[in-house]
């Protein structure tokens, strides 16, 4: 045991969140609320014959992160098969860049994103030929 196999990420606007997650990345929602005694939804992020796991947005409990605060937490990475045009979405639907694309030689473009809560995530497009 000890293998990571759910995540929640923290929202001030469960809505918002949701429509960011669901158009950015085609993730689709289960409420869950009445099972957490809160705004509690399941994120259900791919066909499950393949890698990966599901998670969830939940209501935010307090303060959300400062701006420019170090990360003090998990982020977490989406798998992206066009790293340009997820970027362009994310953009568009109101995320910001936190740390511009740059290669891993030899093995993908990863980069970070601040999504519409405050909250930092990445984005990993796997291609052997970064550099």
């Amino acid at each position: 045991m000890g293998r990571l196999v759910h995540f929640e990420i923290h929202v001030d606007d469960m809505e918002r969140a949701k429509k960011f997650y669901g158009e950015v990345f085609g993730w689709s929602f289960q409420d869950w609320s009445d099972y957490a005694g809160m705004p509690y939804f399941g994120a259900v992020t791919g066909d499950e014959s393949e890698p990966g796991i599901n998670g969830a947005l939940m209501q935010r409990q307090s303060a959300p992160p400062e701006t420019n605060q170090p990360l003090n937490g998990f982020a977490c990475t989406m798998g992206v098969e066009h790293y340009d045009l997820t970027e362009a979405k994310i953009i568009e639907y109101g995320g910001k860049v936190a740390m511009p694309k740059y290669a891993l030689p030899g093995m993908a473009w990863q980069g970070y994103y601040m999504d519409t809560e405050g909250n930092v995530f990445g984005i990993h497009q796997p291609d052997e030929n970064a550099k």
